[in-house]
Formats: structure tokens, C-alpha cells, sequence
């Protein structure tokens, strides 16, 4: 694991500069199995992540939902048997920010708890 789930959000205002293409990259490159894909015209960070049955998927989808009330920071989080798909972006920005990543790093850290 690396350390990016380790770091702190910070509050996004709707002015926040949007990250460059070099920080994307670097930020993406400490989350290799995170796609980047652009929905609705926005970038986010999305991943599948796969579950033995459906109460194992919901436990997980709650405890994503718990992380995101902390942080006041909110996924699109889609549960199905066995599946969680998680897409994160900033909506203020209508991109993706640093703590979209950070927040990335916390889901794998809570898979690697939950996890399969």
C-alpha cells in the first residue's frame, strides 16, 4: 500500500484549480487498478471492486458511505451482487482534485480489510 490514503483532505471550493495533467498523472500512477474515464463530460476515478456475495458488496458500500460522511466527500457508488463499482470526482470542480485520490487510496485500504 502507499501512503496517498494516509494524507488529509481538504476543502474544495467551487474556484479550486483543477489539477494538471502532470499531478493527474502522478496521483493515478499510486493507484493502478483506479481507471480514469470521463462521464457526462467529467473525469473521474472509477473501479470494480468484486465480492463473494451480495452482503459482503453492501458491507463495503457502507463502509465507502461511512469514509465519505466523514470527509463530507461523496462517491457514486453502485452495489450489485458481488460488485461495487465507486466513482470518484469533485463535483464543486466538475473533475477530478487531489482528494478524490486520497479517497481512492482509503477504498483500497478498506477492501484489503473487507475485501474478498
Amino acid at each position: 500500500m502507499n501512503d496517498l490514503g494516509k494524507l488529509p483532505c481538504e476543502a474544495c471550493r467551487a474556484d479550486a484549480p483543477v489539477l494538471d495533467e502532470q499531478a493527474i498523472s502522478a496521483l493515478h500512477a499510486q493507484l493502478p487498478d483506479w481507471s480514469l474515464v470521463t462521464l457526462d463530460g467529467v473525469r473521474q476515478l472509477e473501479r470494480d471492486f468484486a465480492f463473494a456475495d451480495f452482503k459482503a458488496a453492501l458491507a463495503f458500500a457502507n463502509a465507502i458511505g461511512e469514509l465519505a460522511e466523514a470527509e463530507n466527500h461523496h462517491p457514486a457508488l453502485r452495489v450489485e451482487w458481488g460488485k461495487v463499482r465507486v466513482n470518484w470526482w469533485t463535483h464543486k470542480i466538475h473533475d477530478v482534485h487531489r482528494n478524490d485520490f486520497i479517497l481512492a487510496a482509503r477504498c483500497d485500504e478498506a477492501f484489503a480489510r473487507l475485501g474478498a
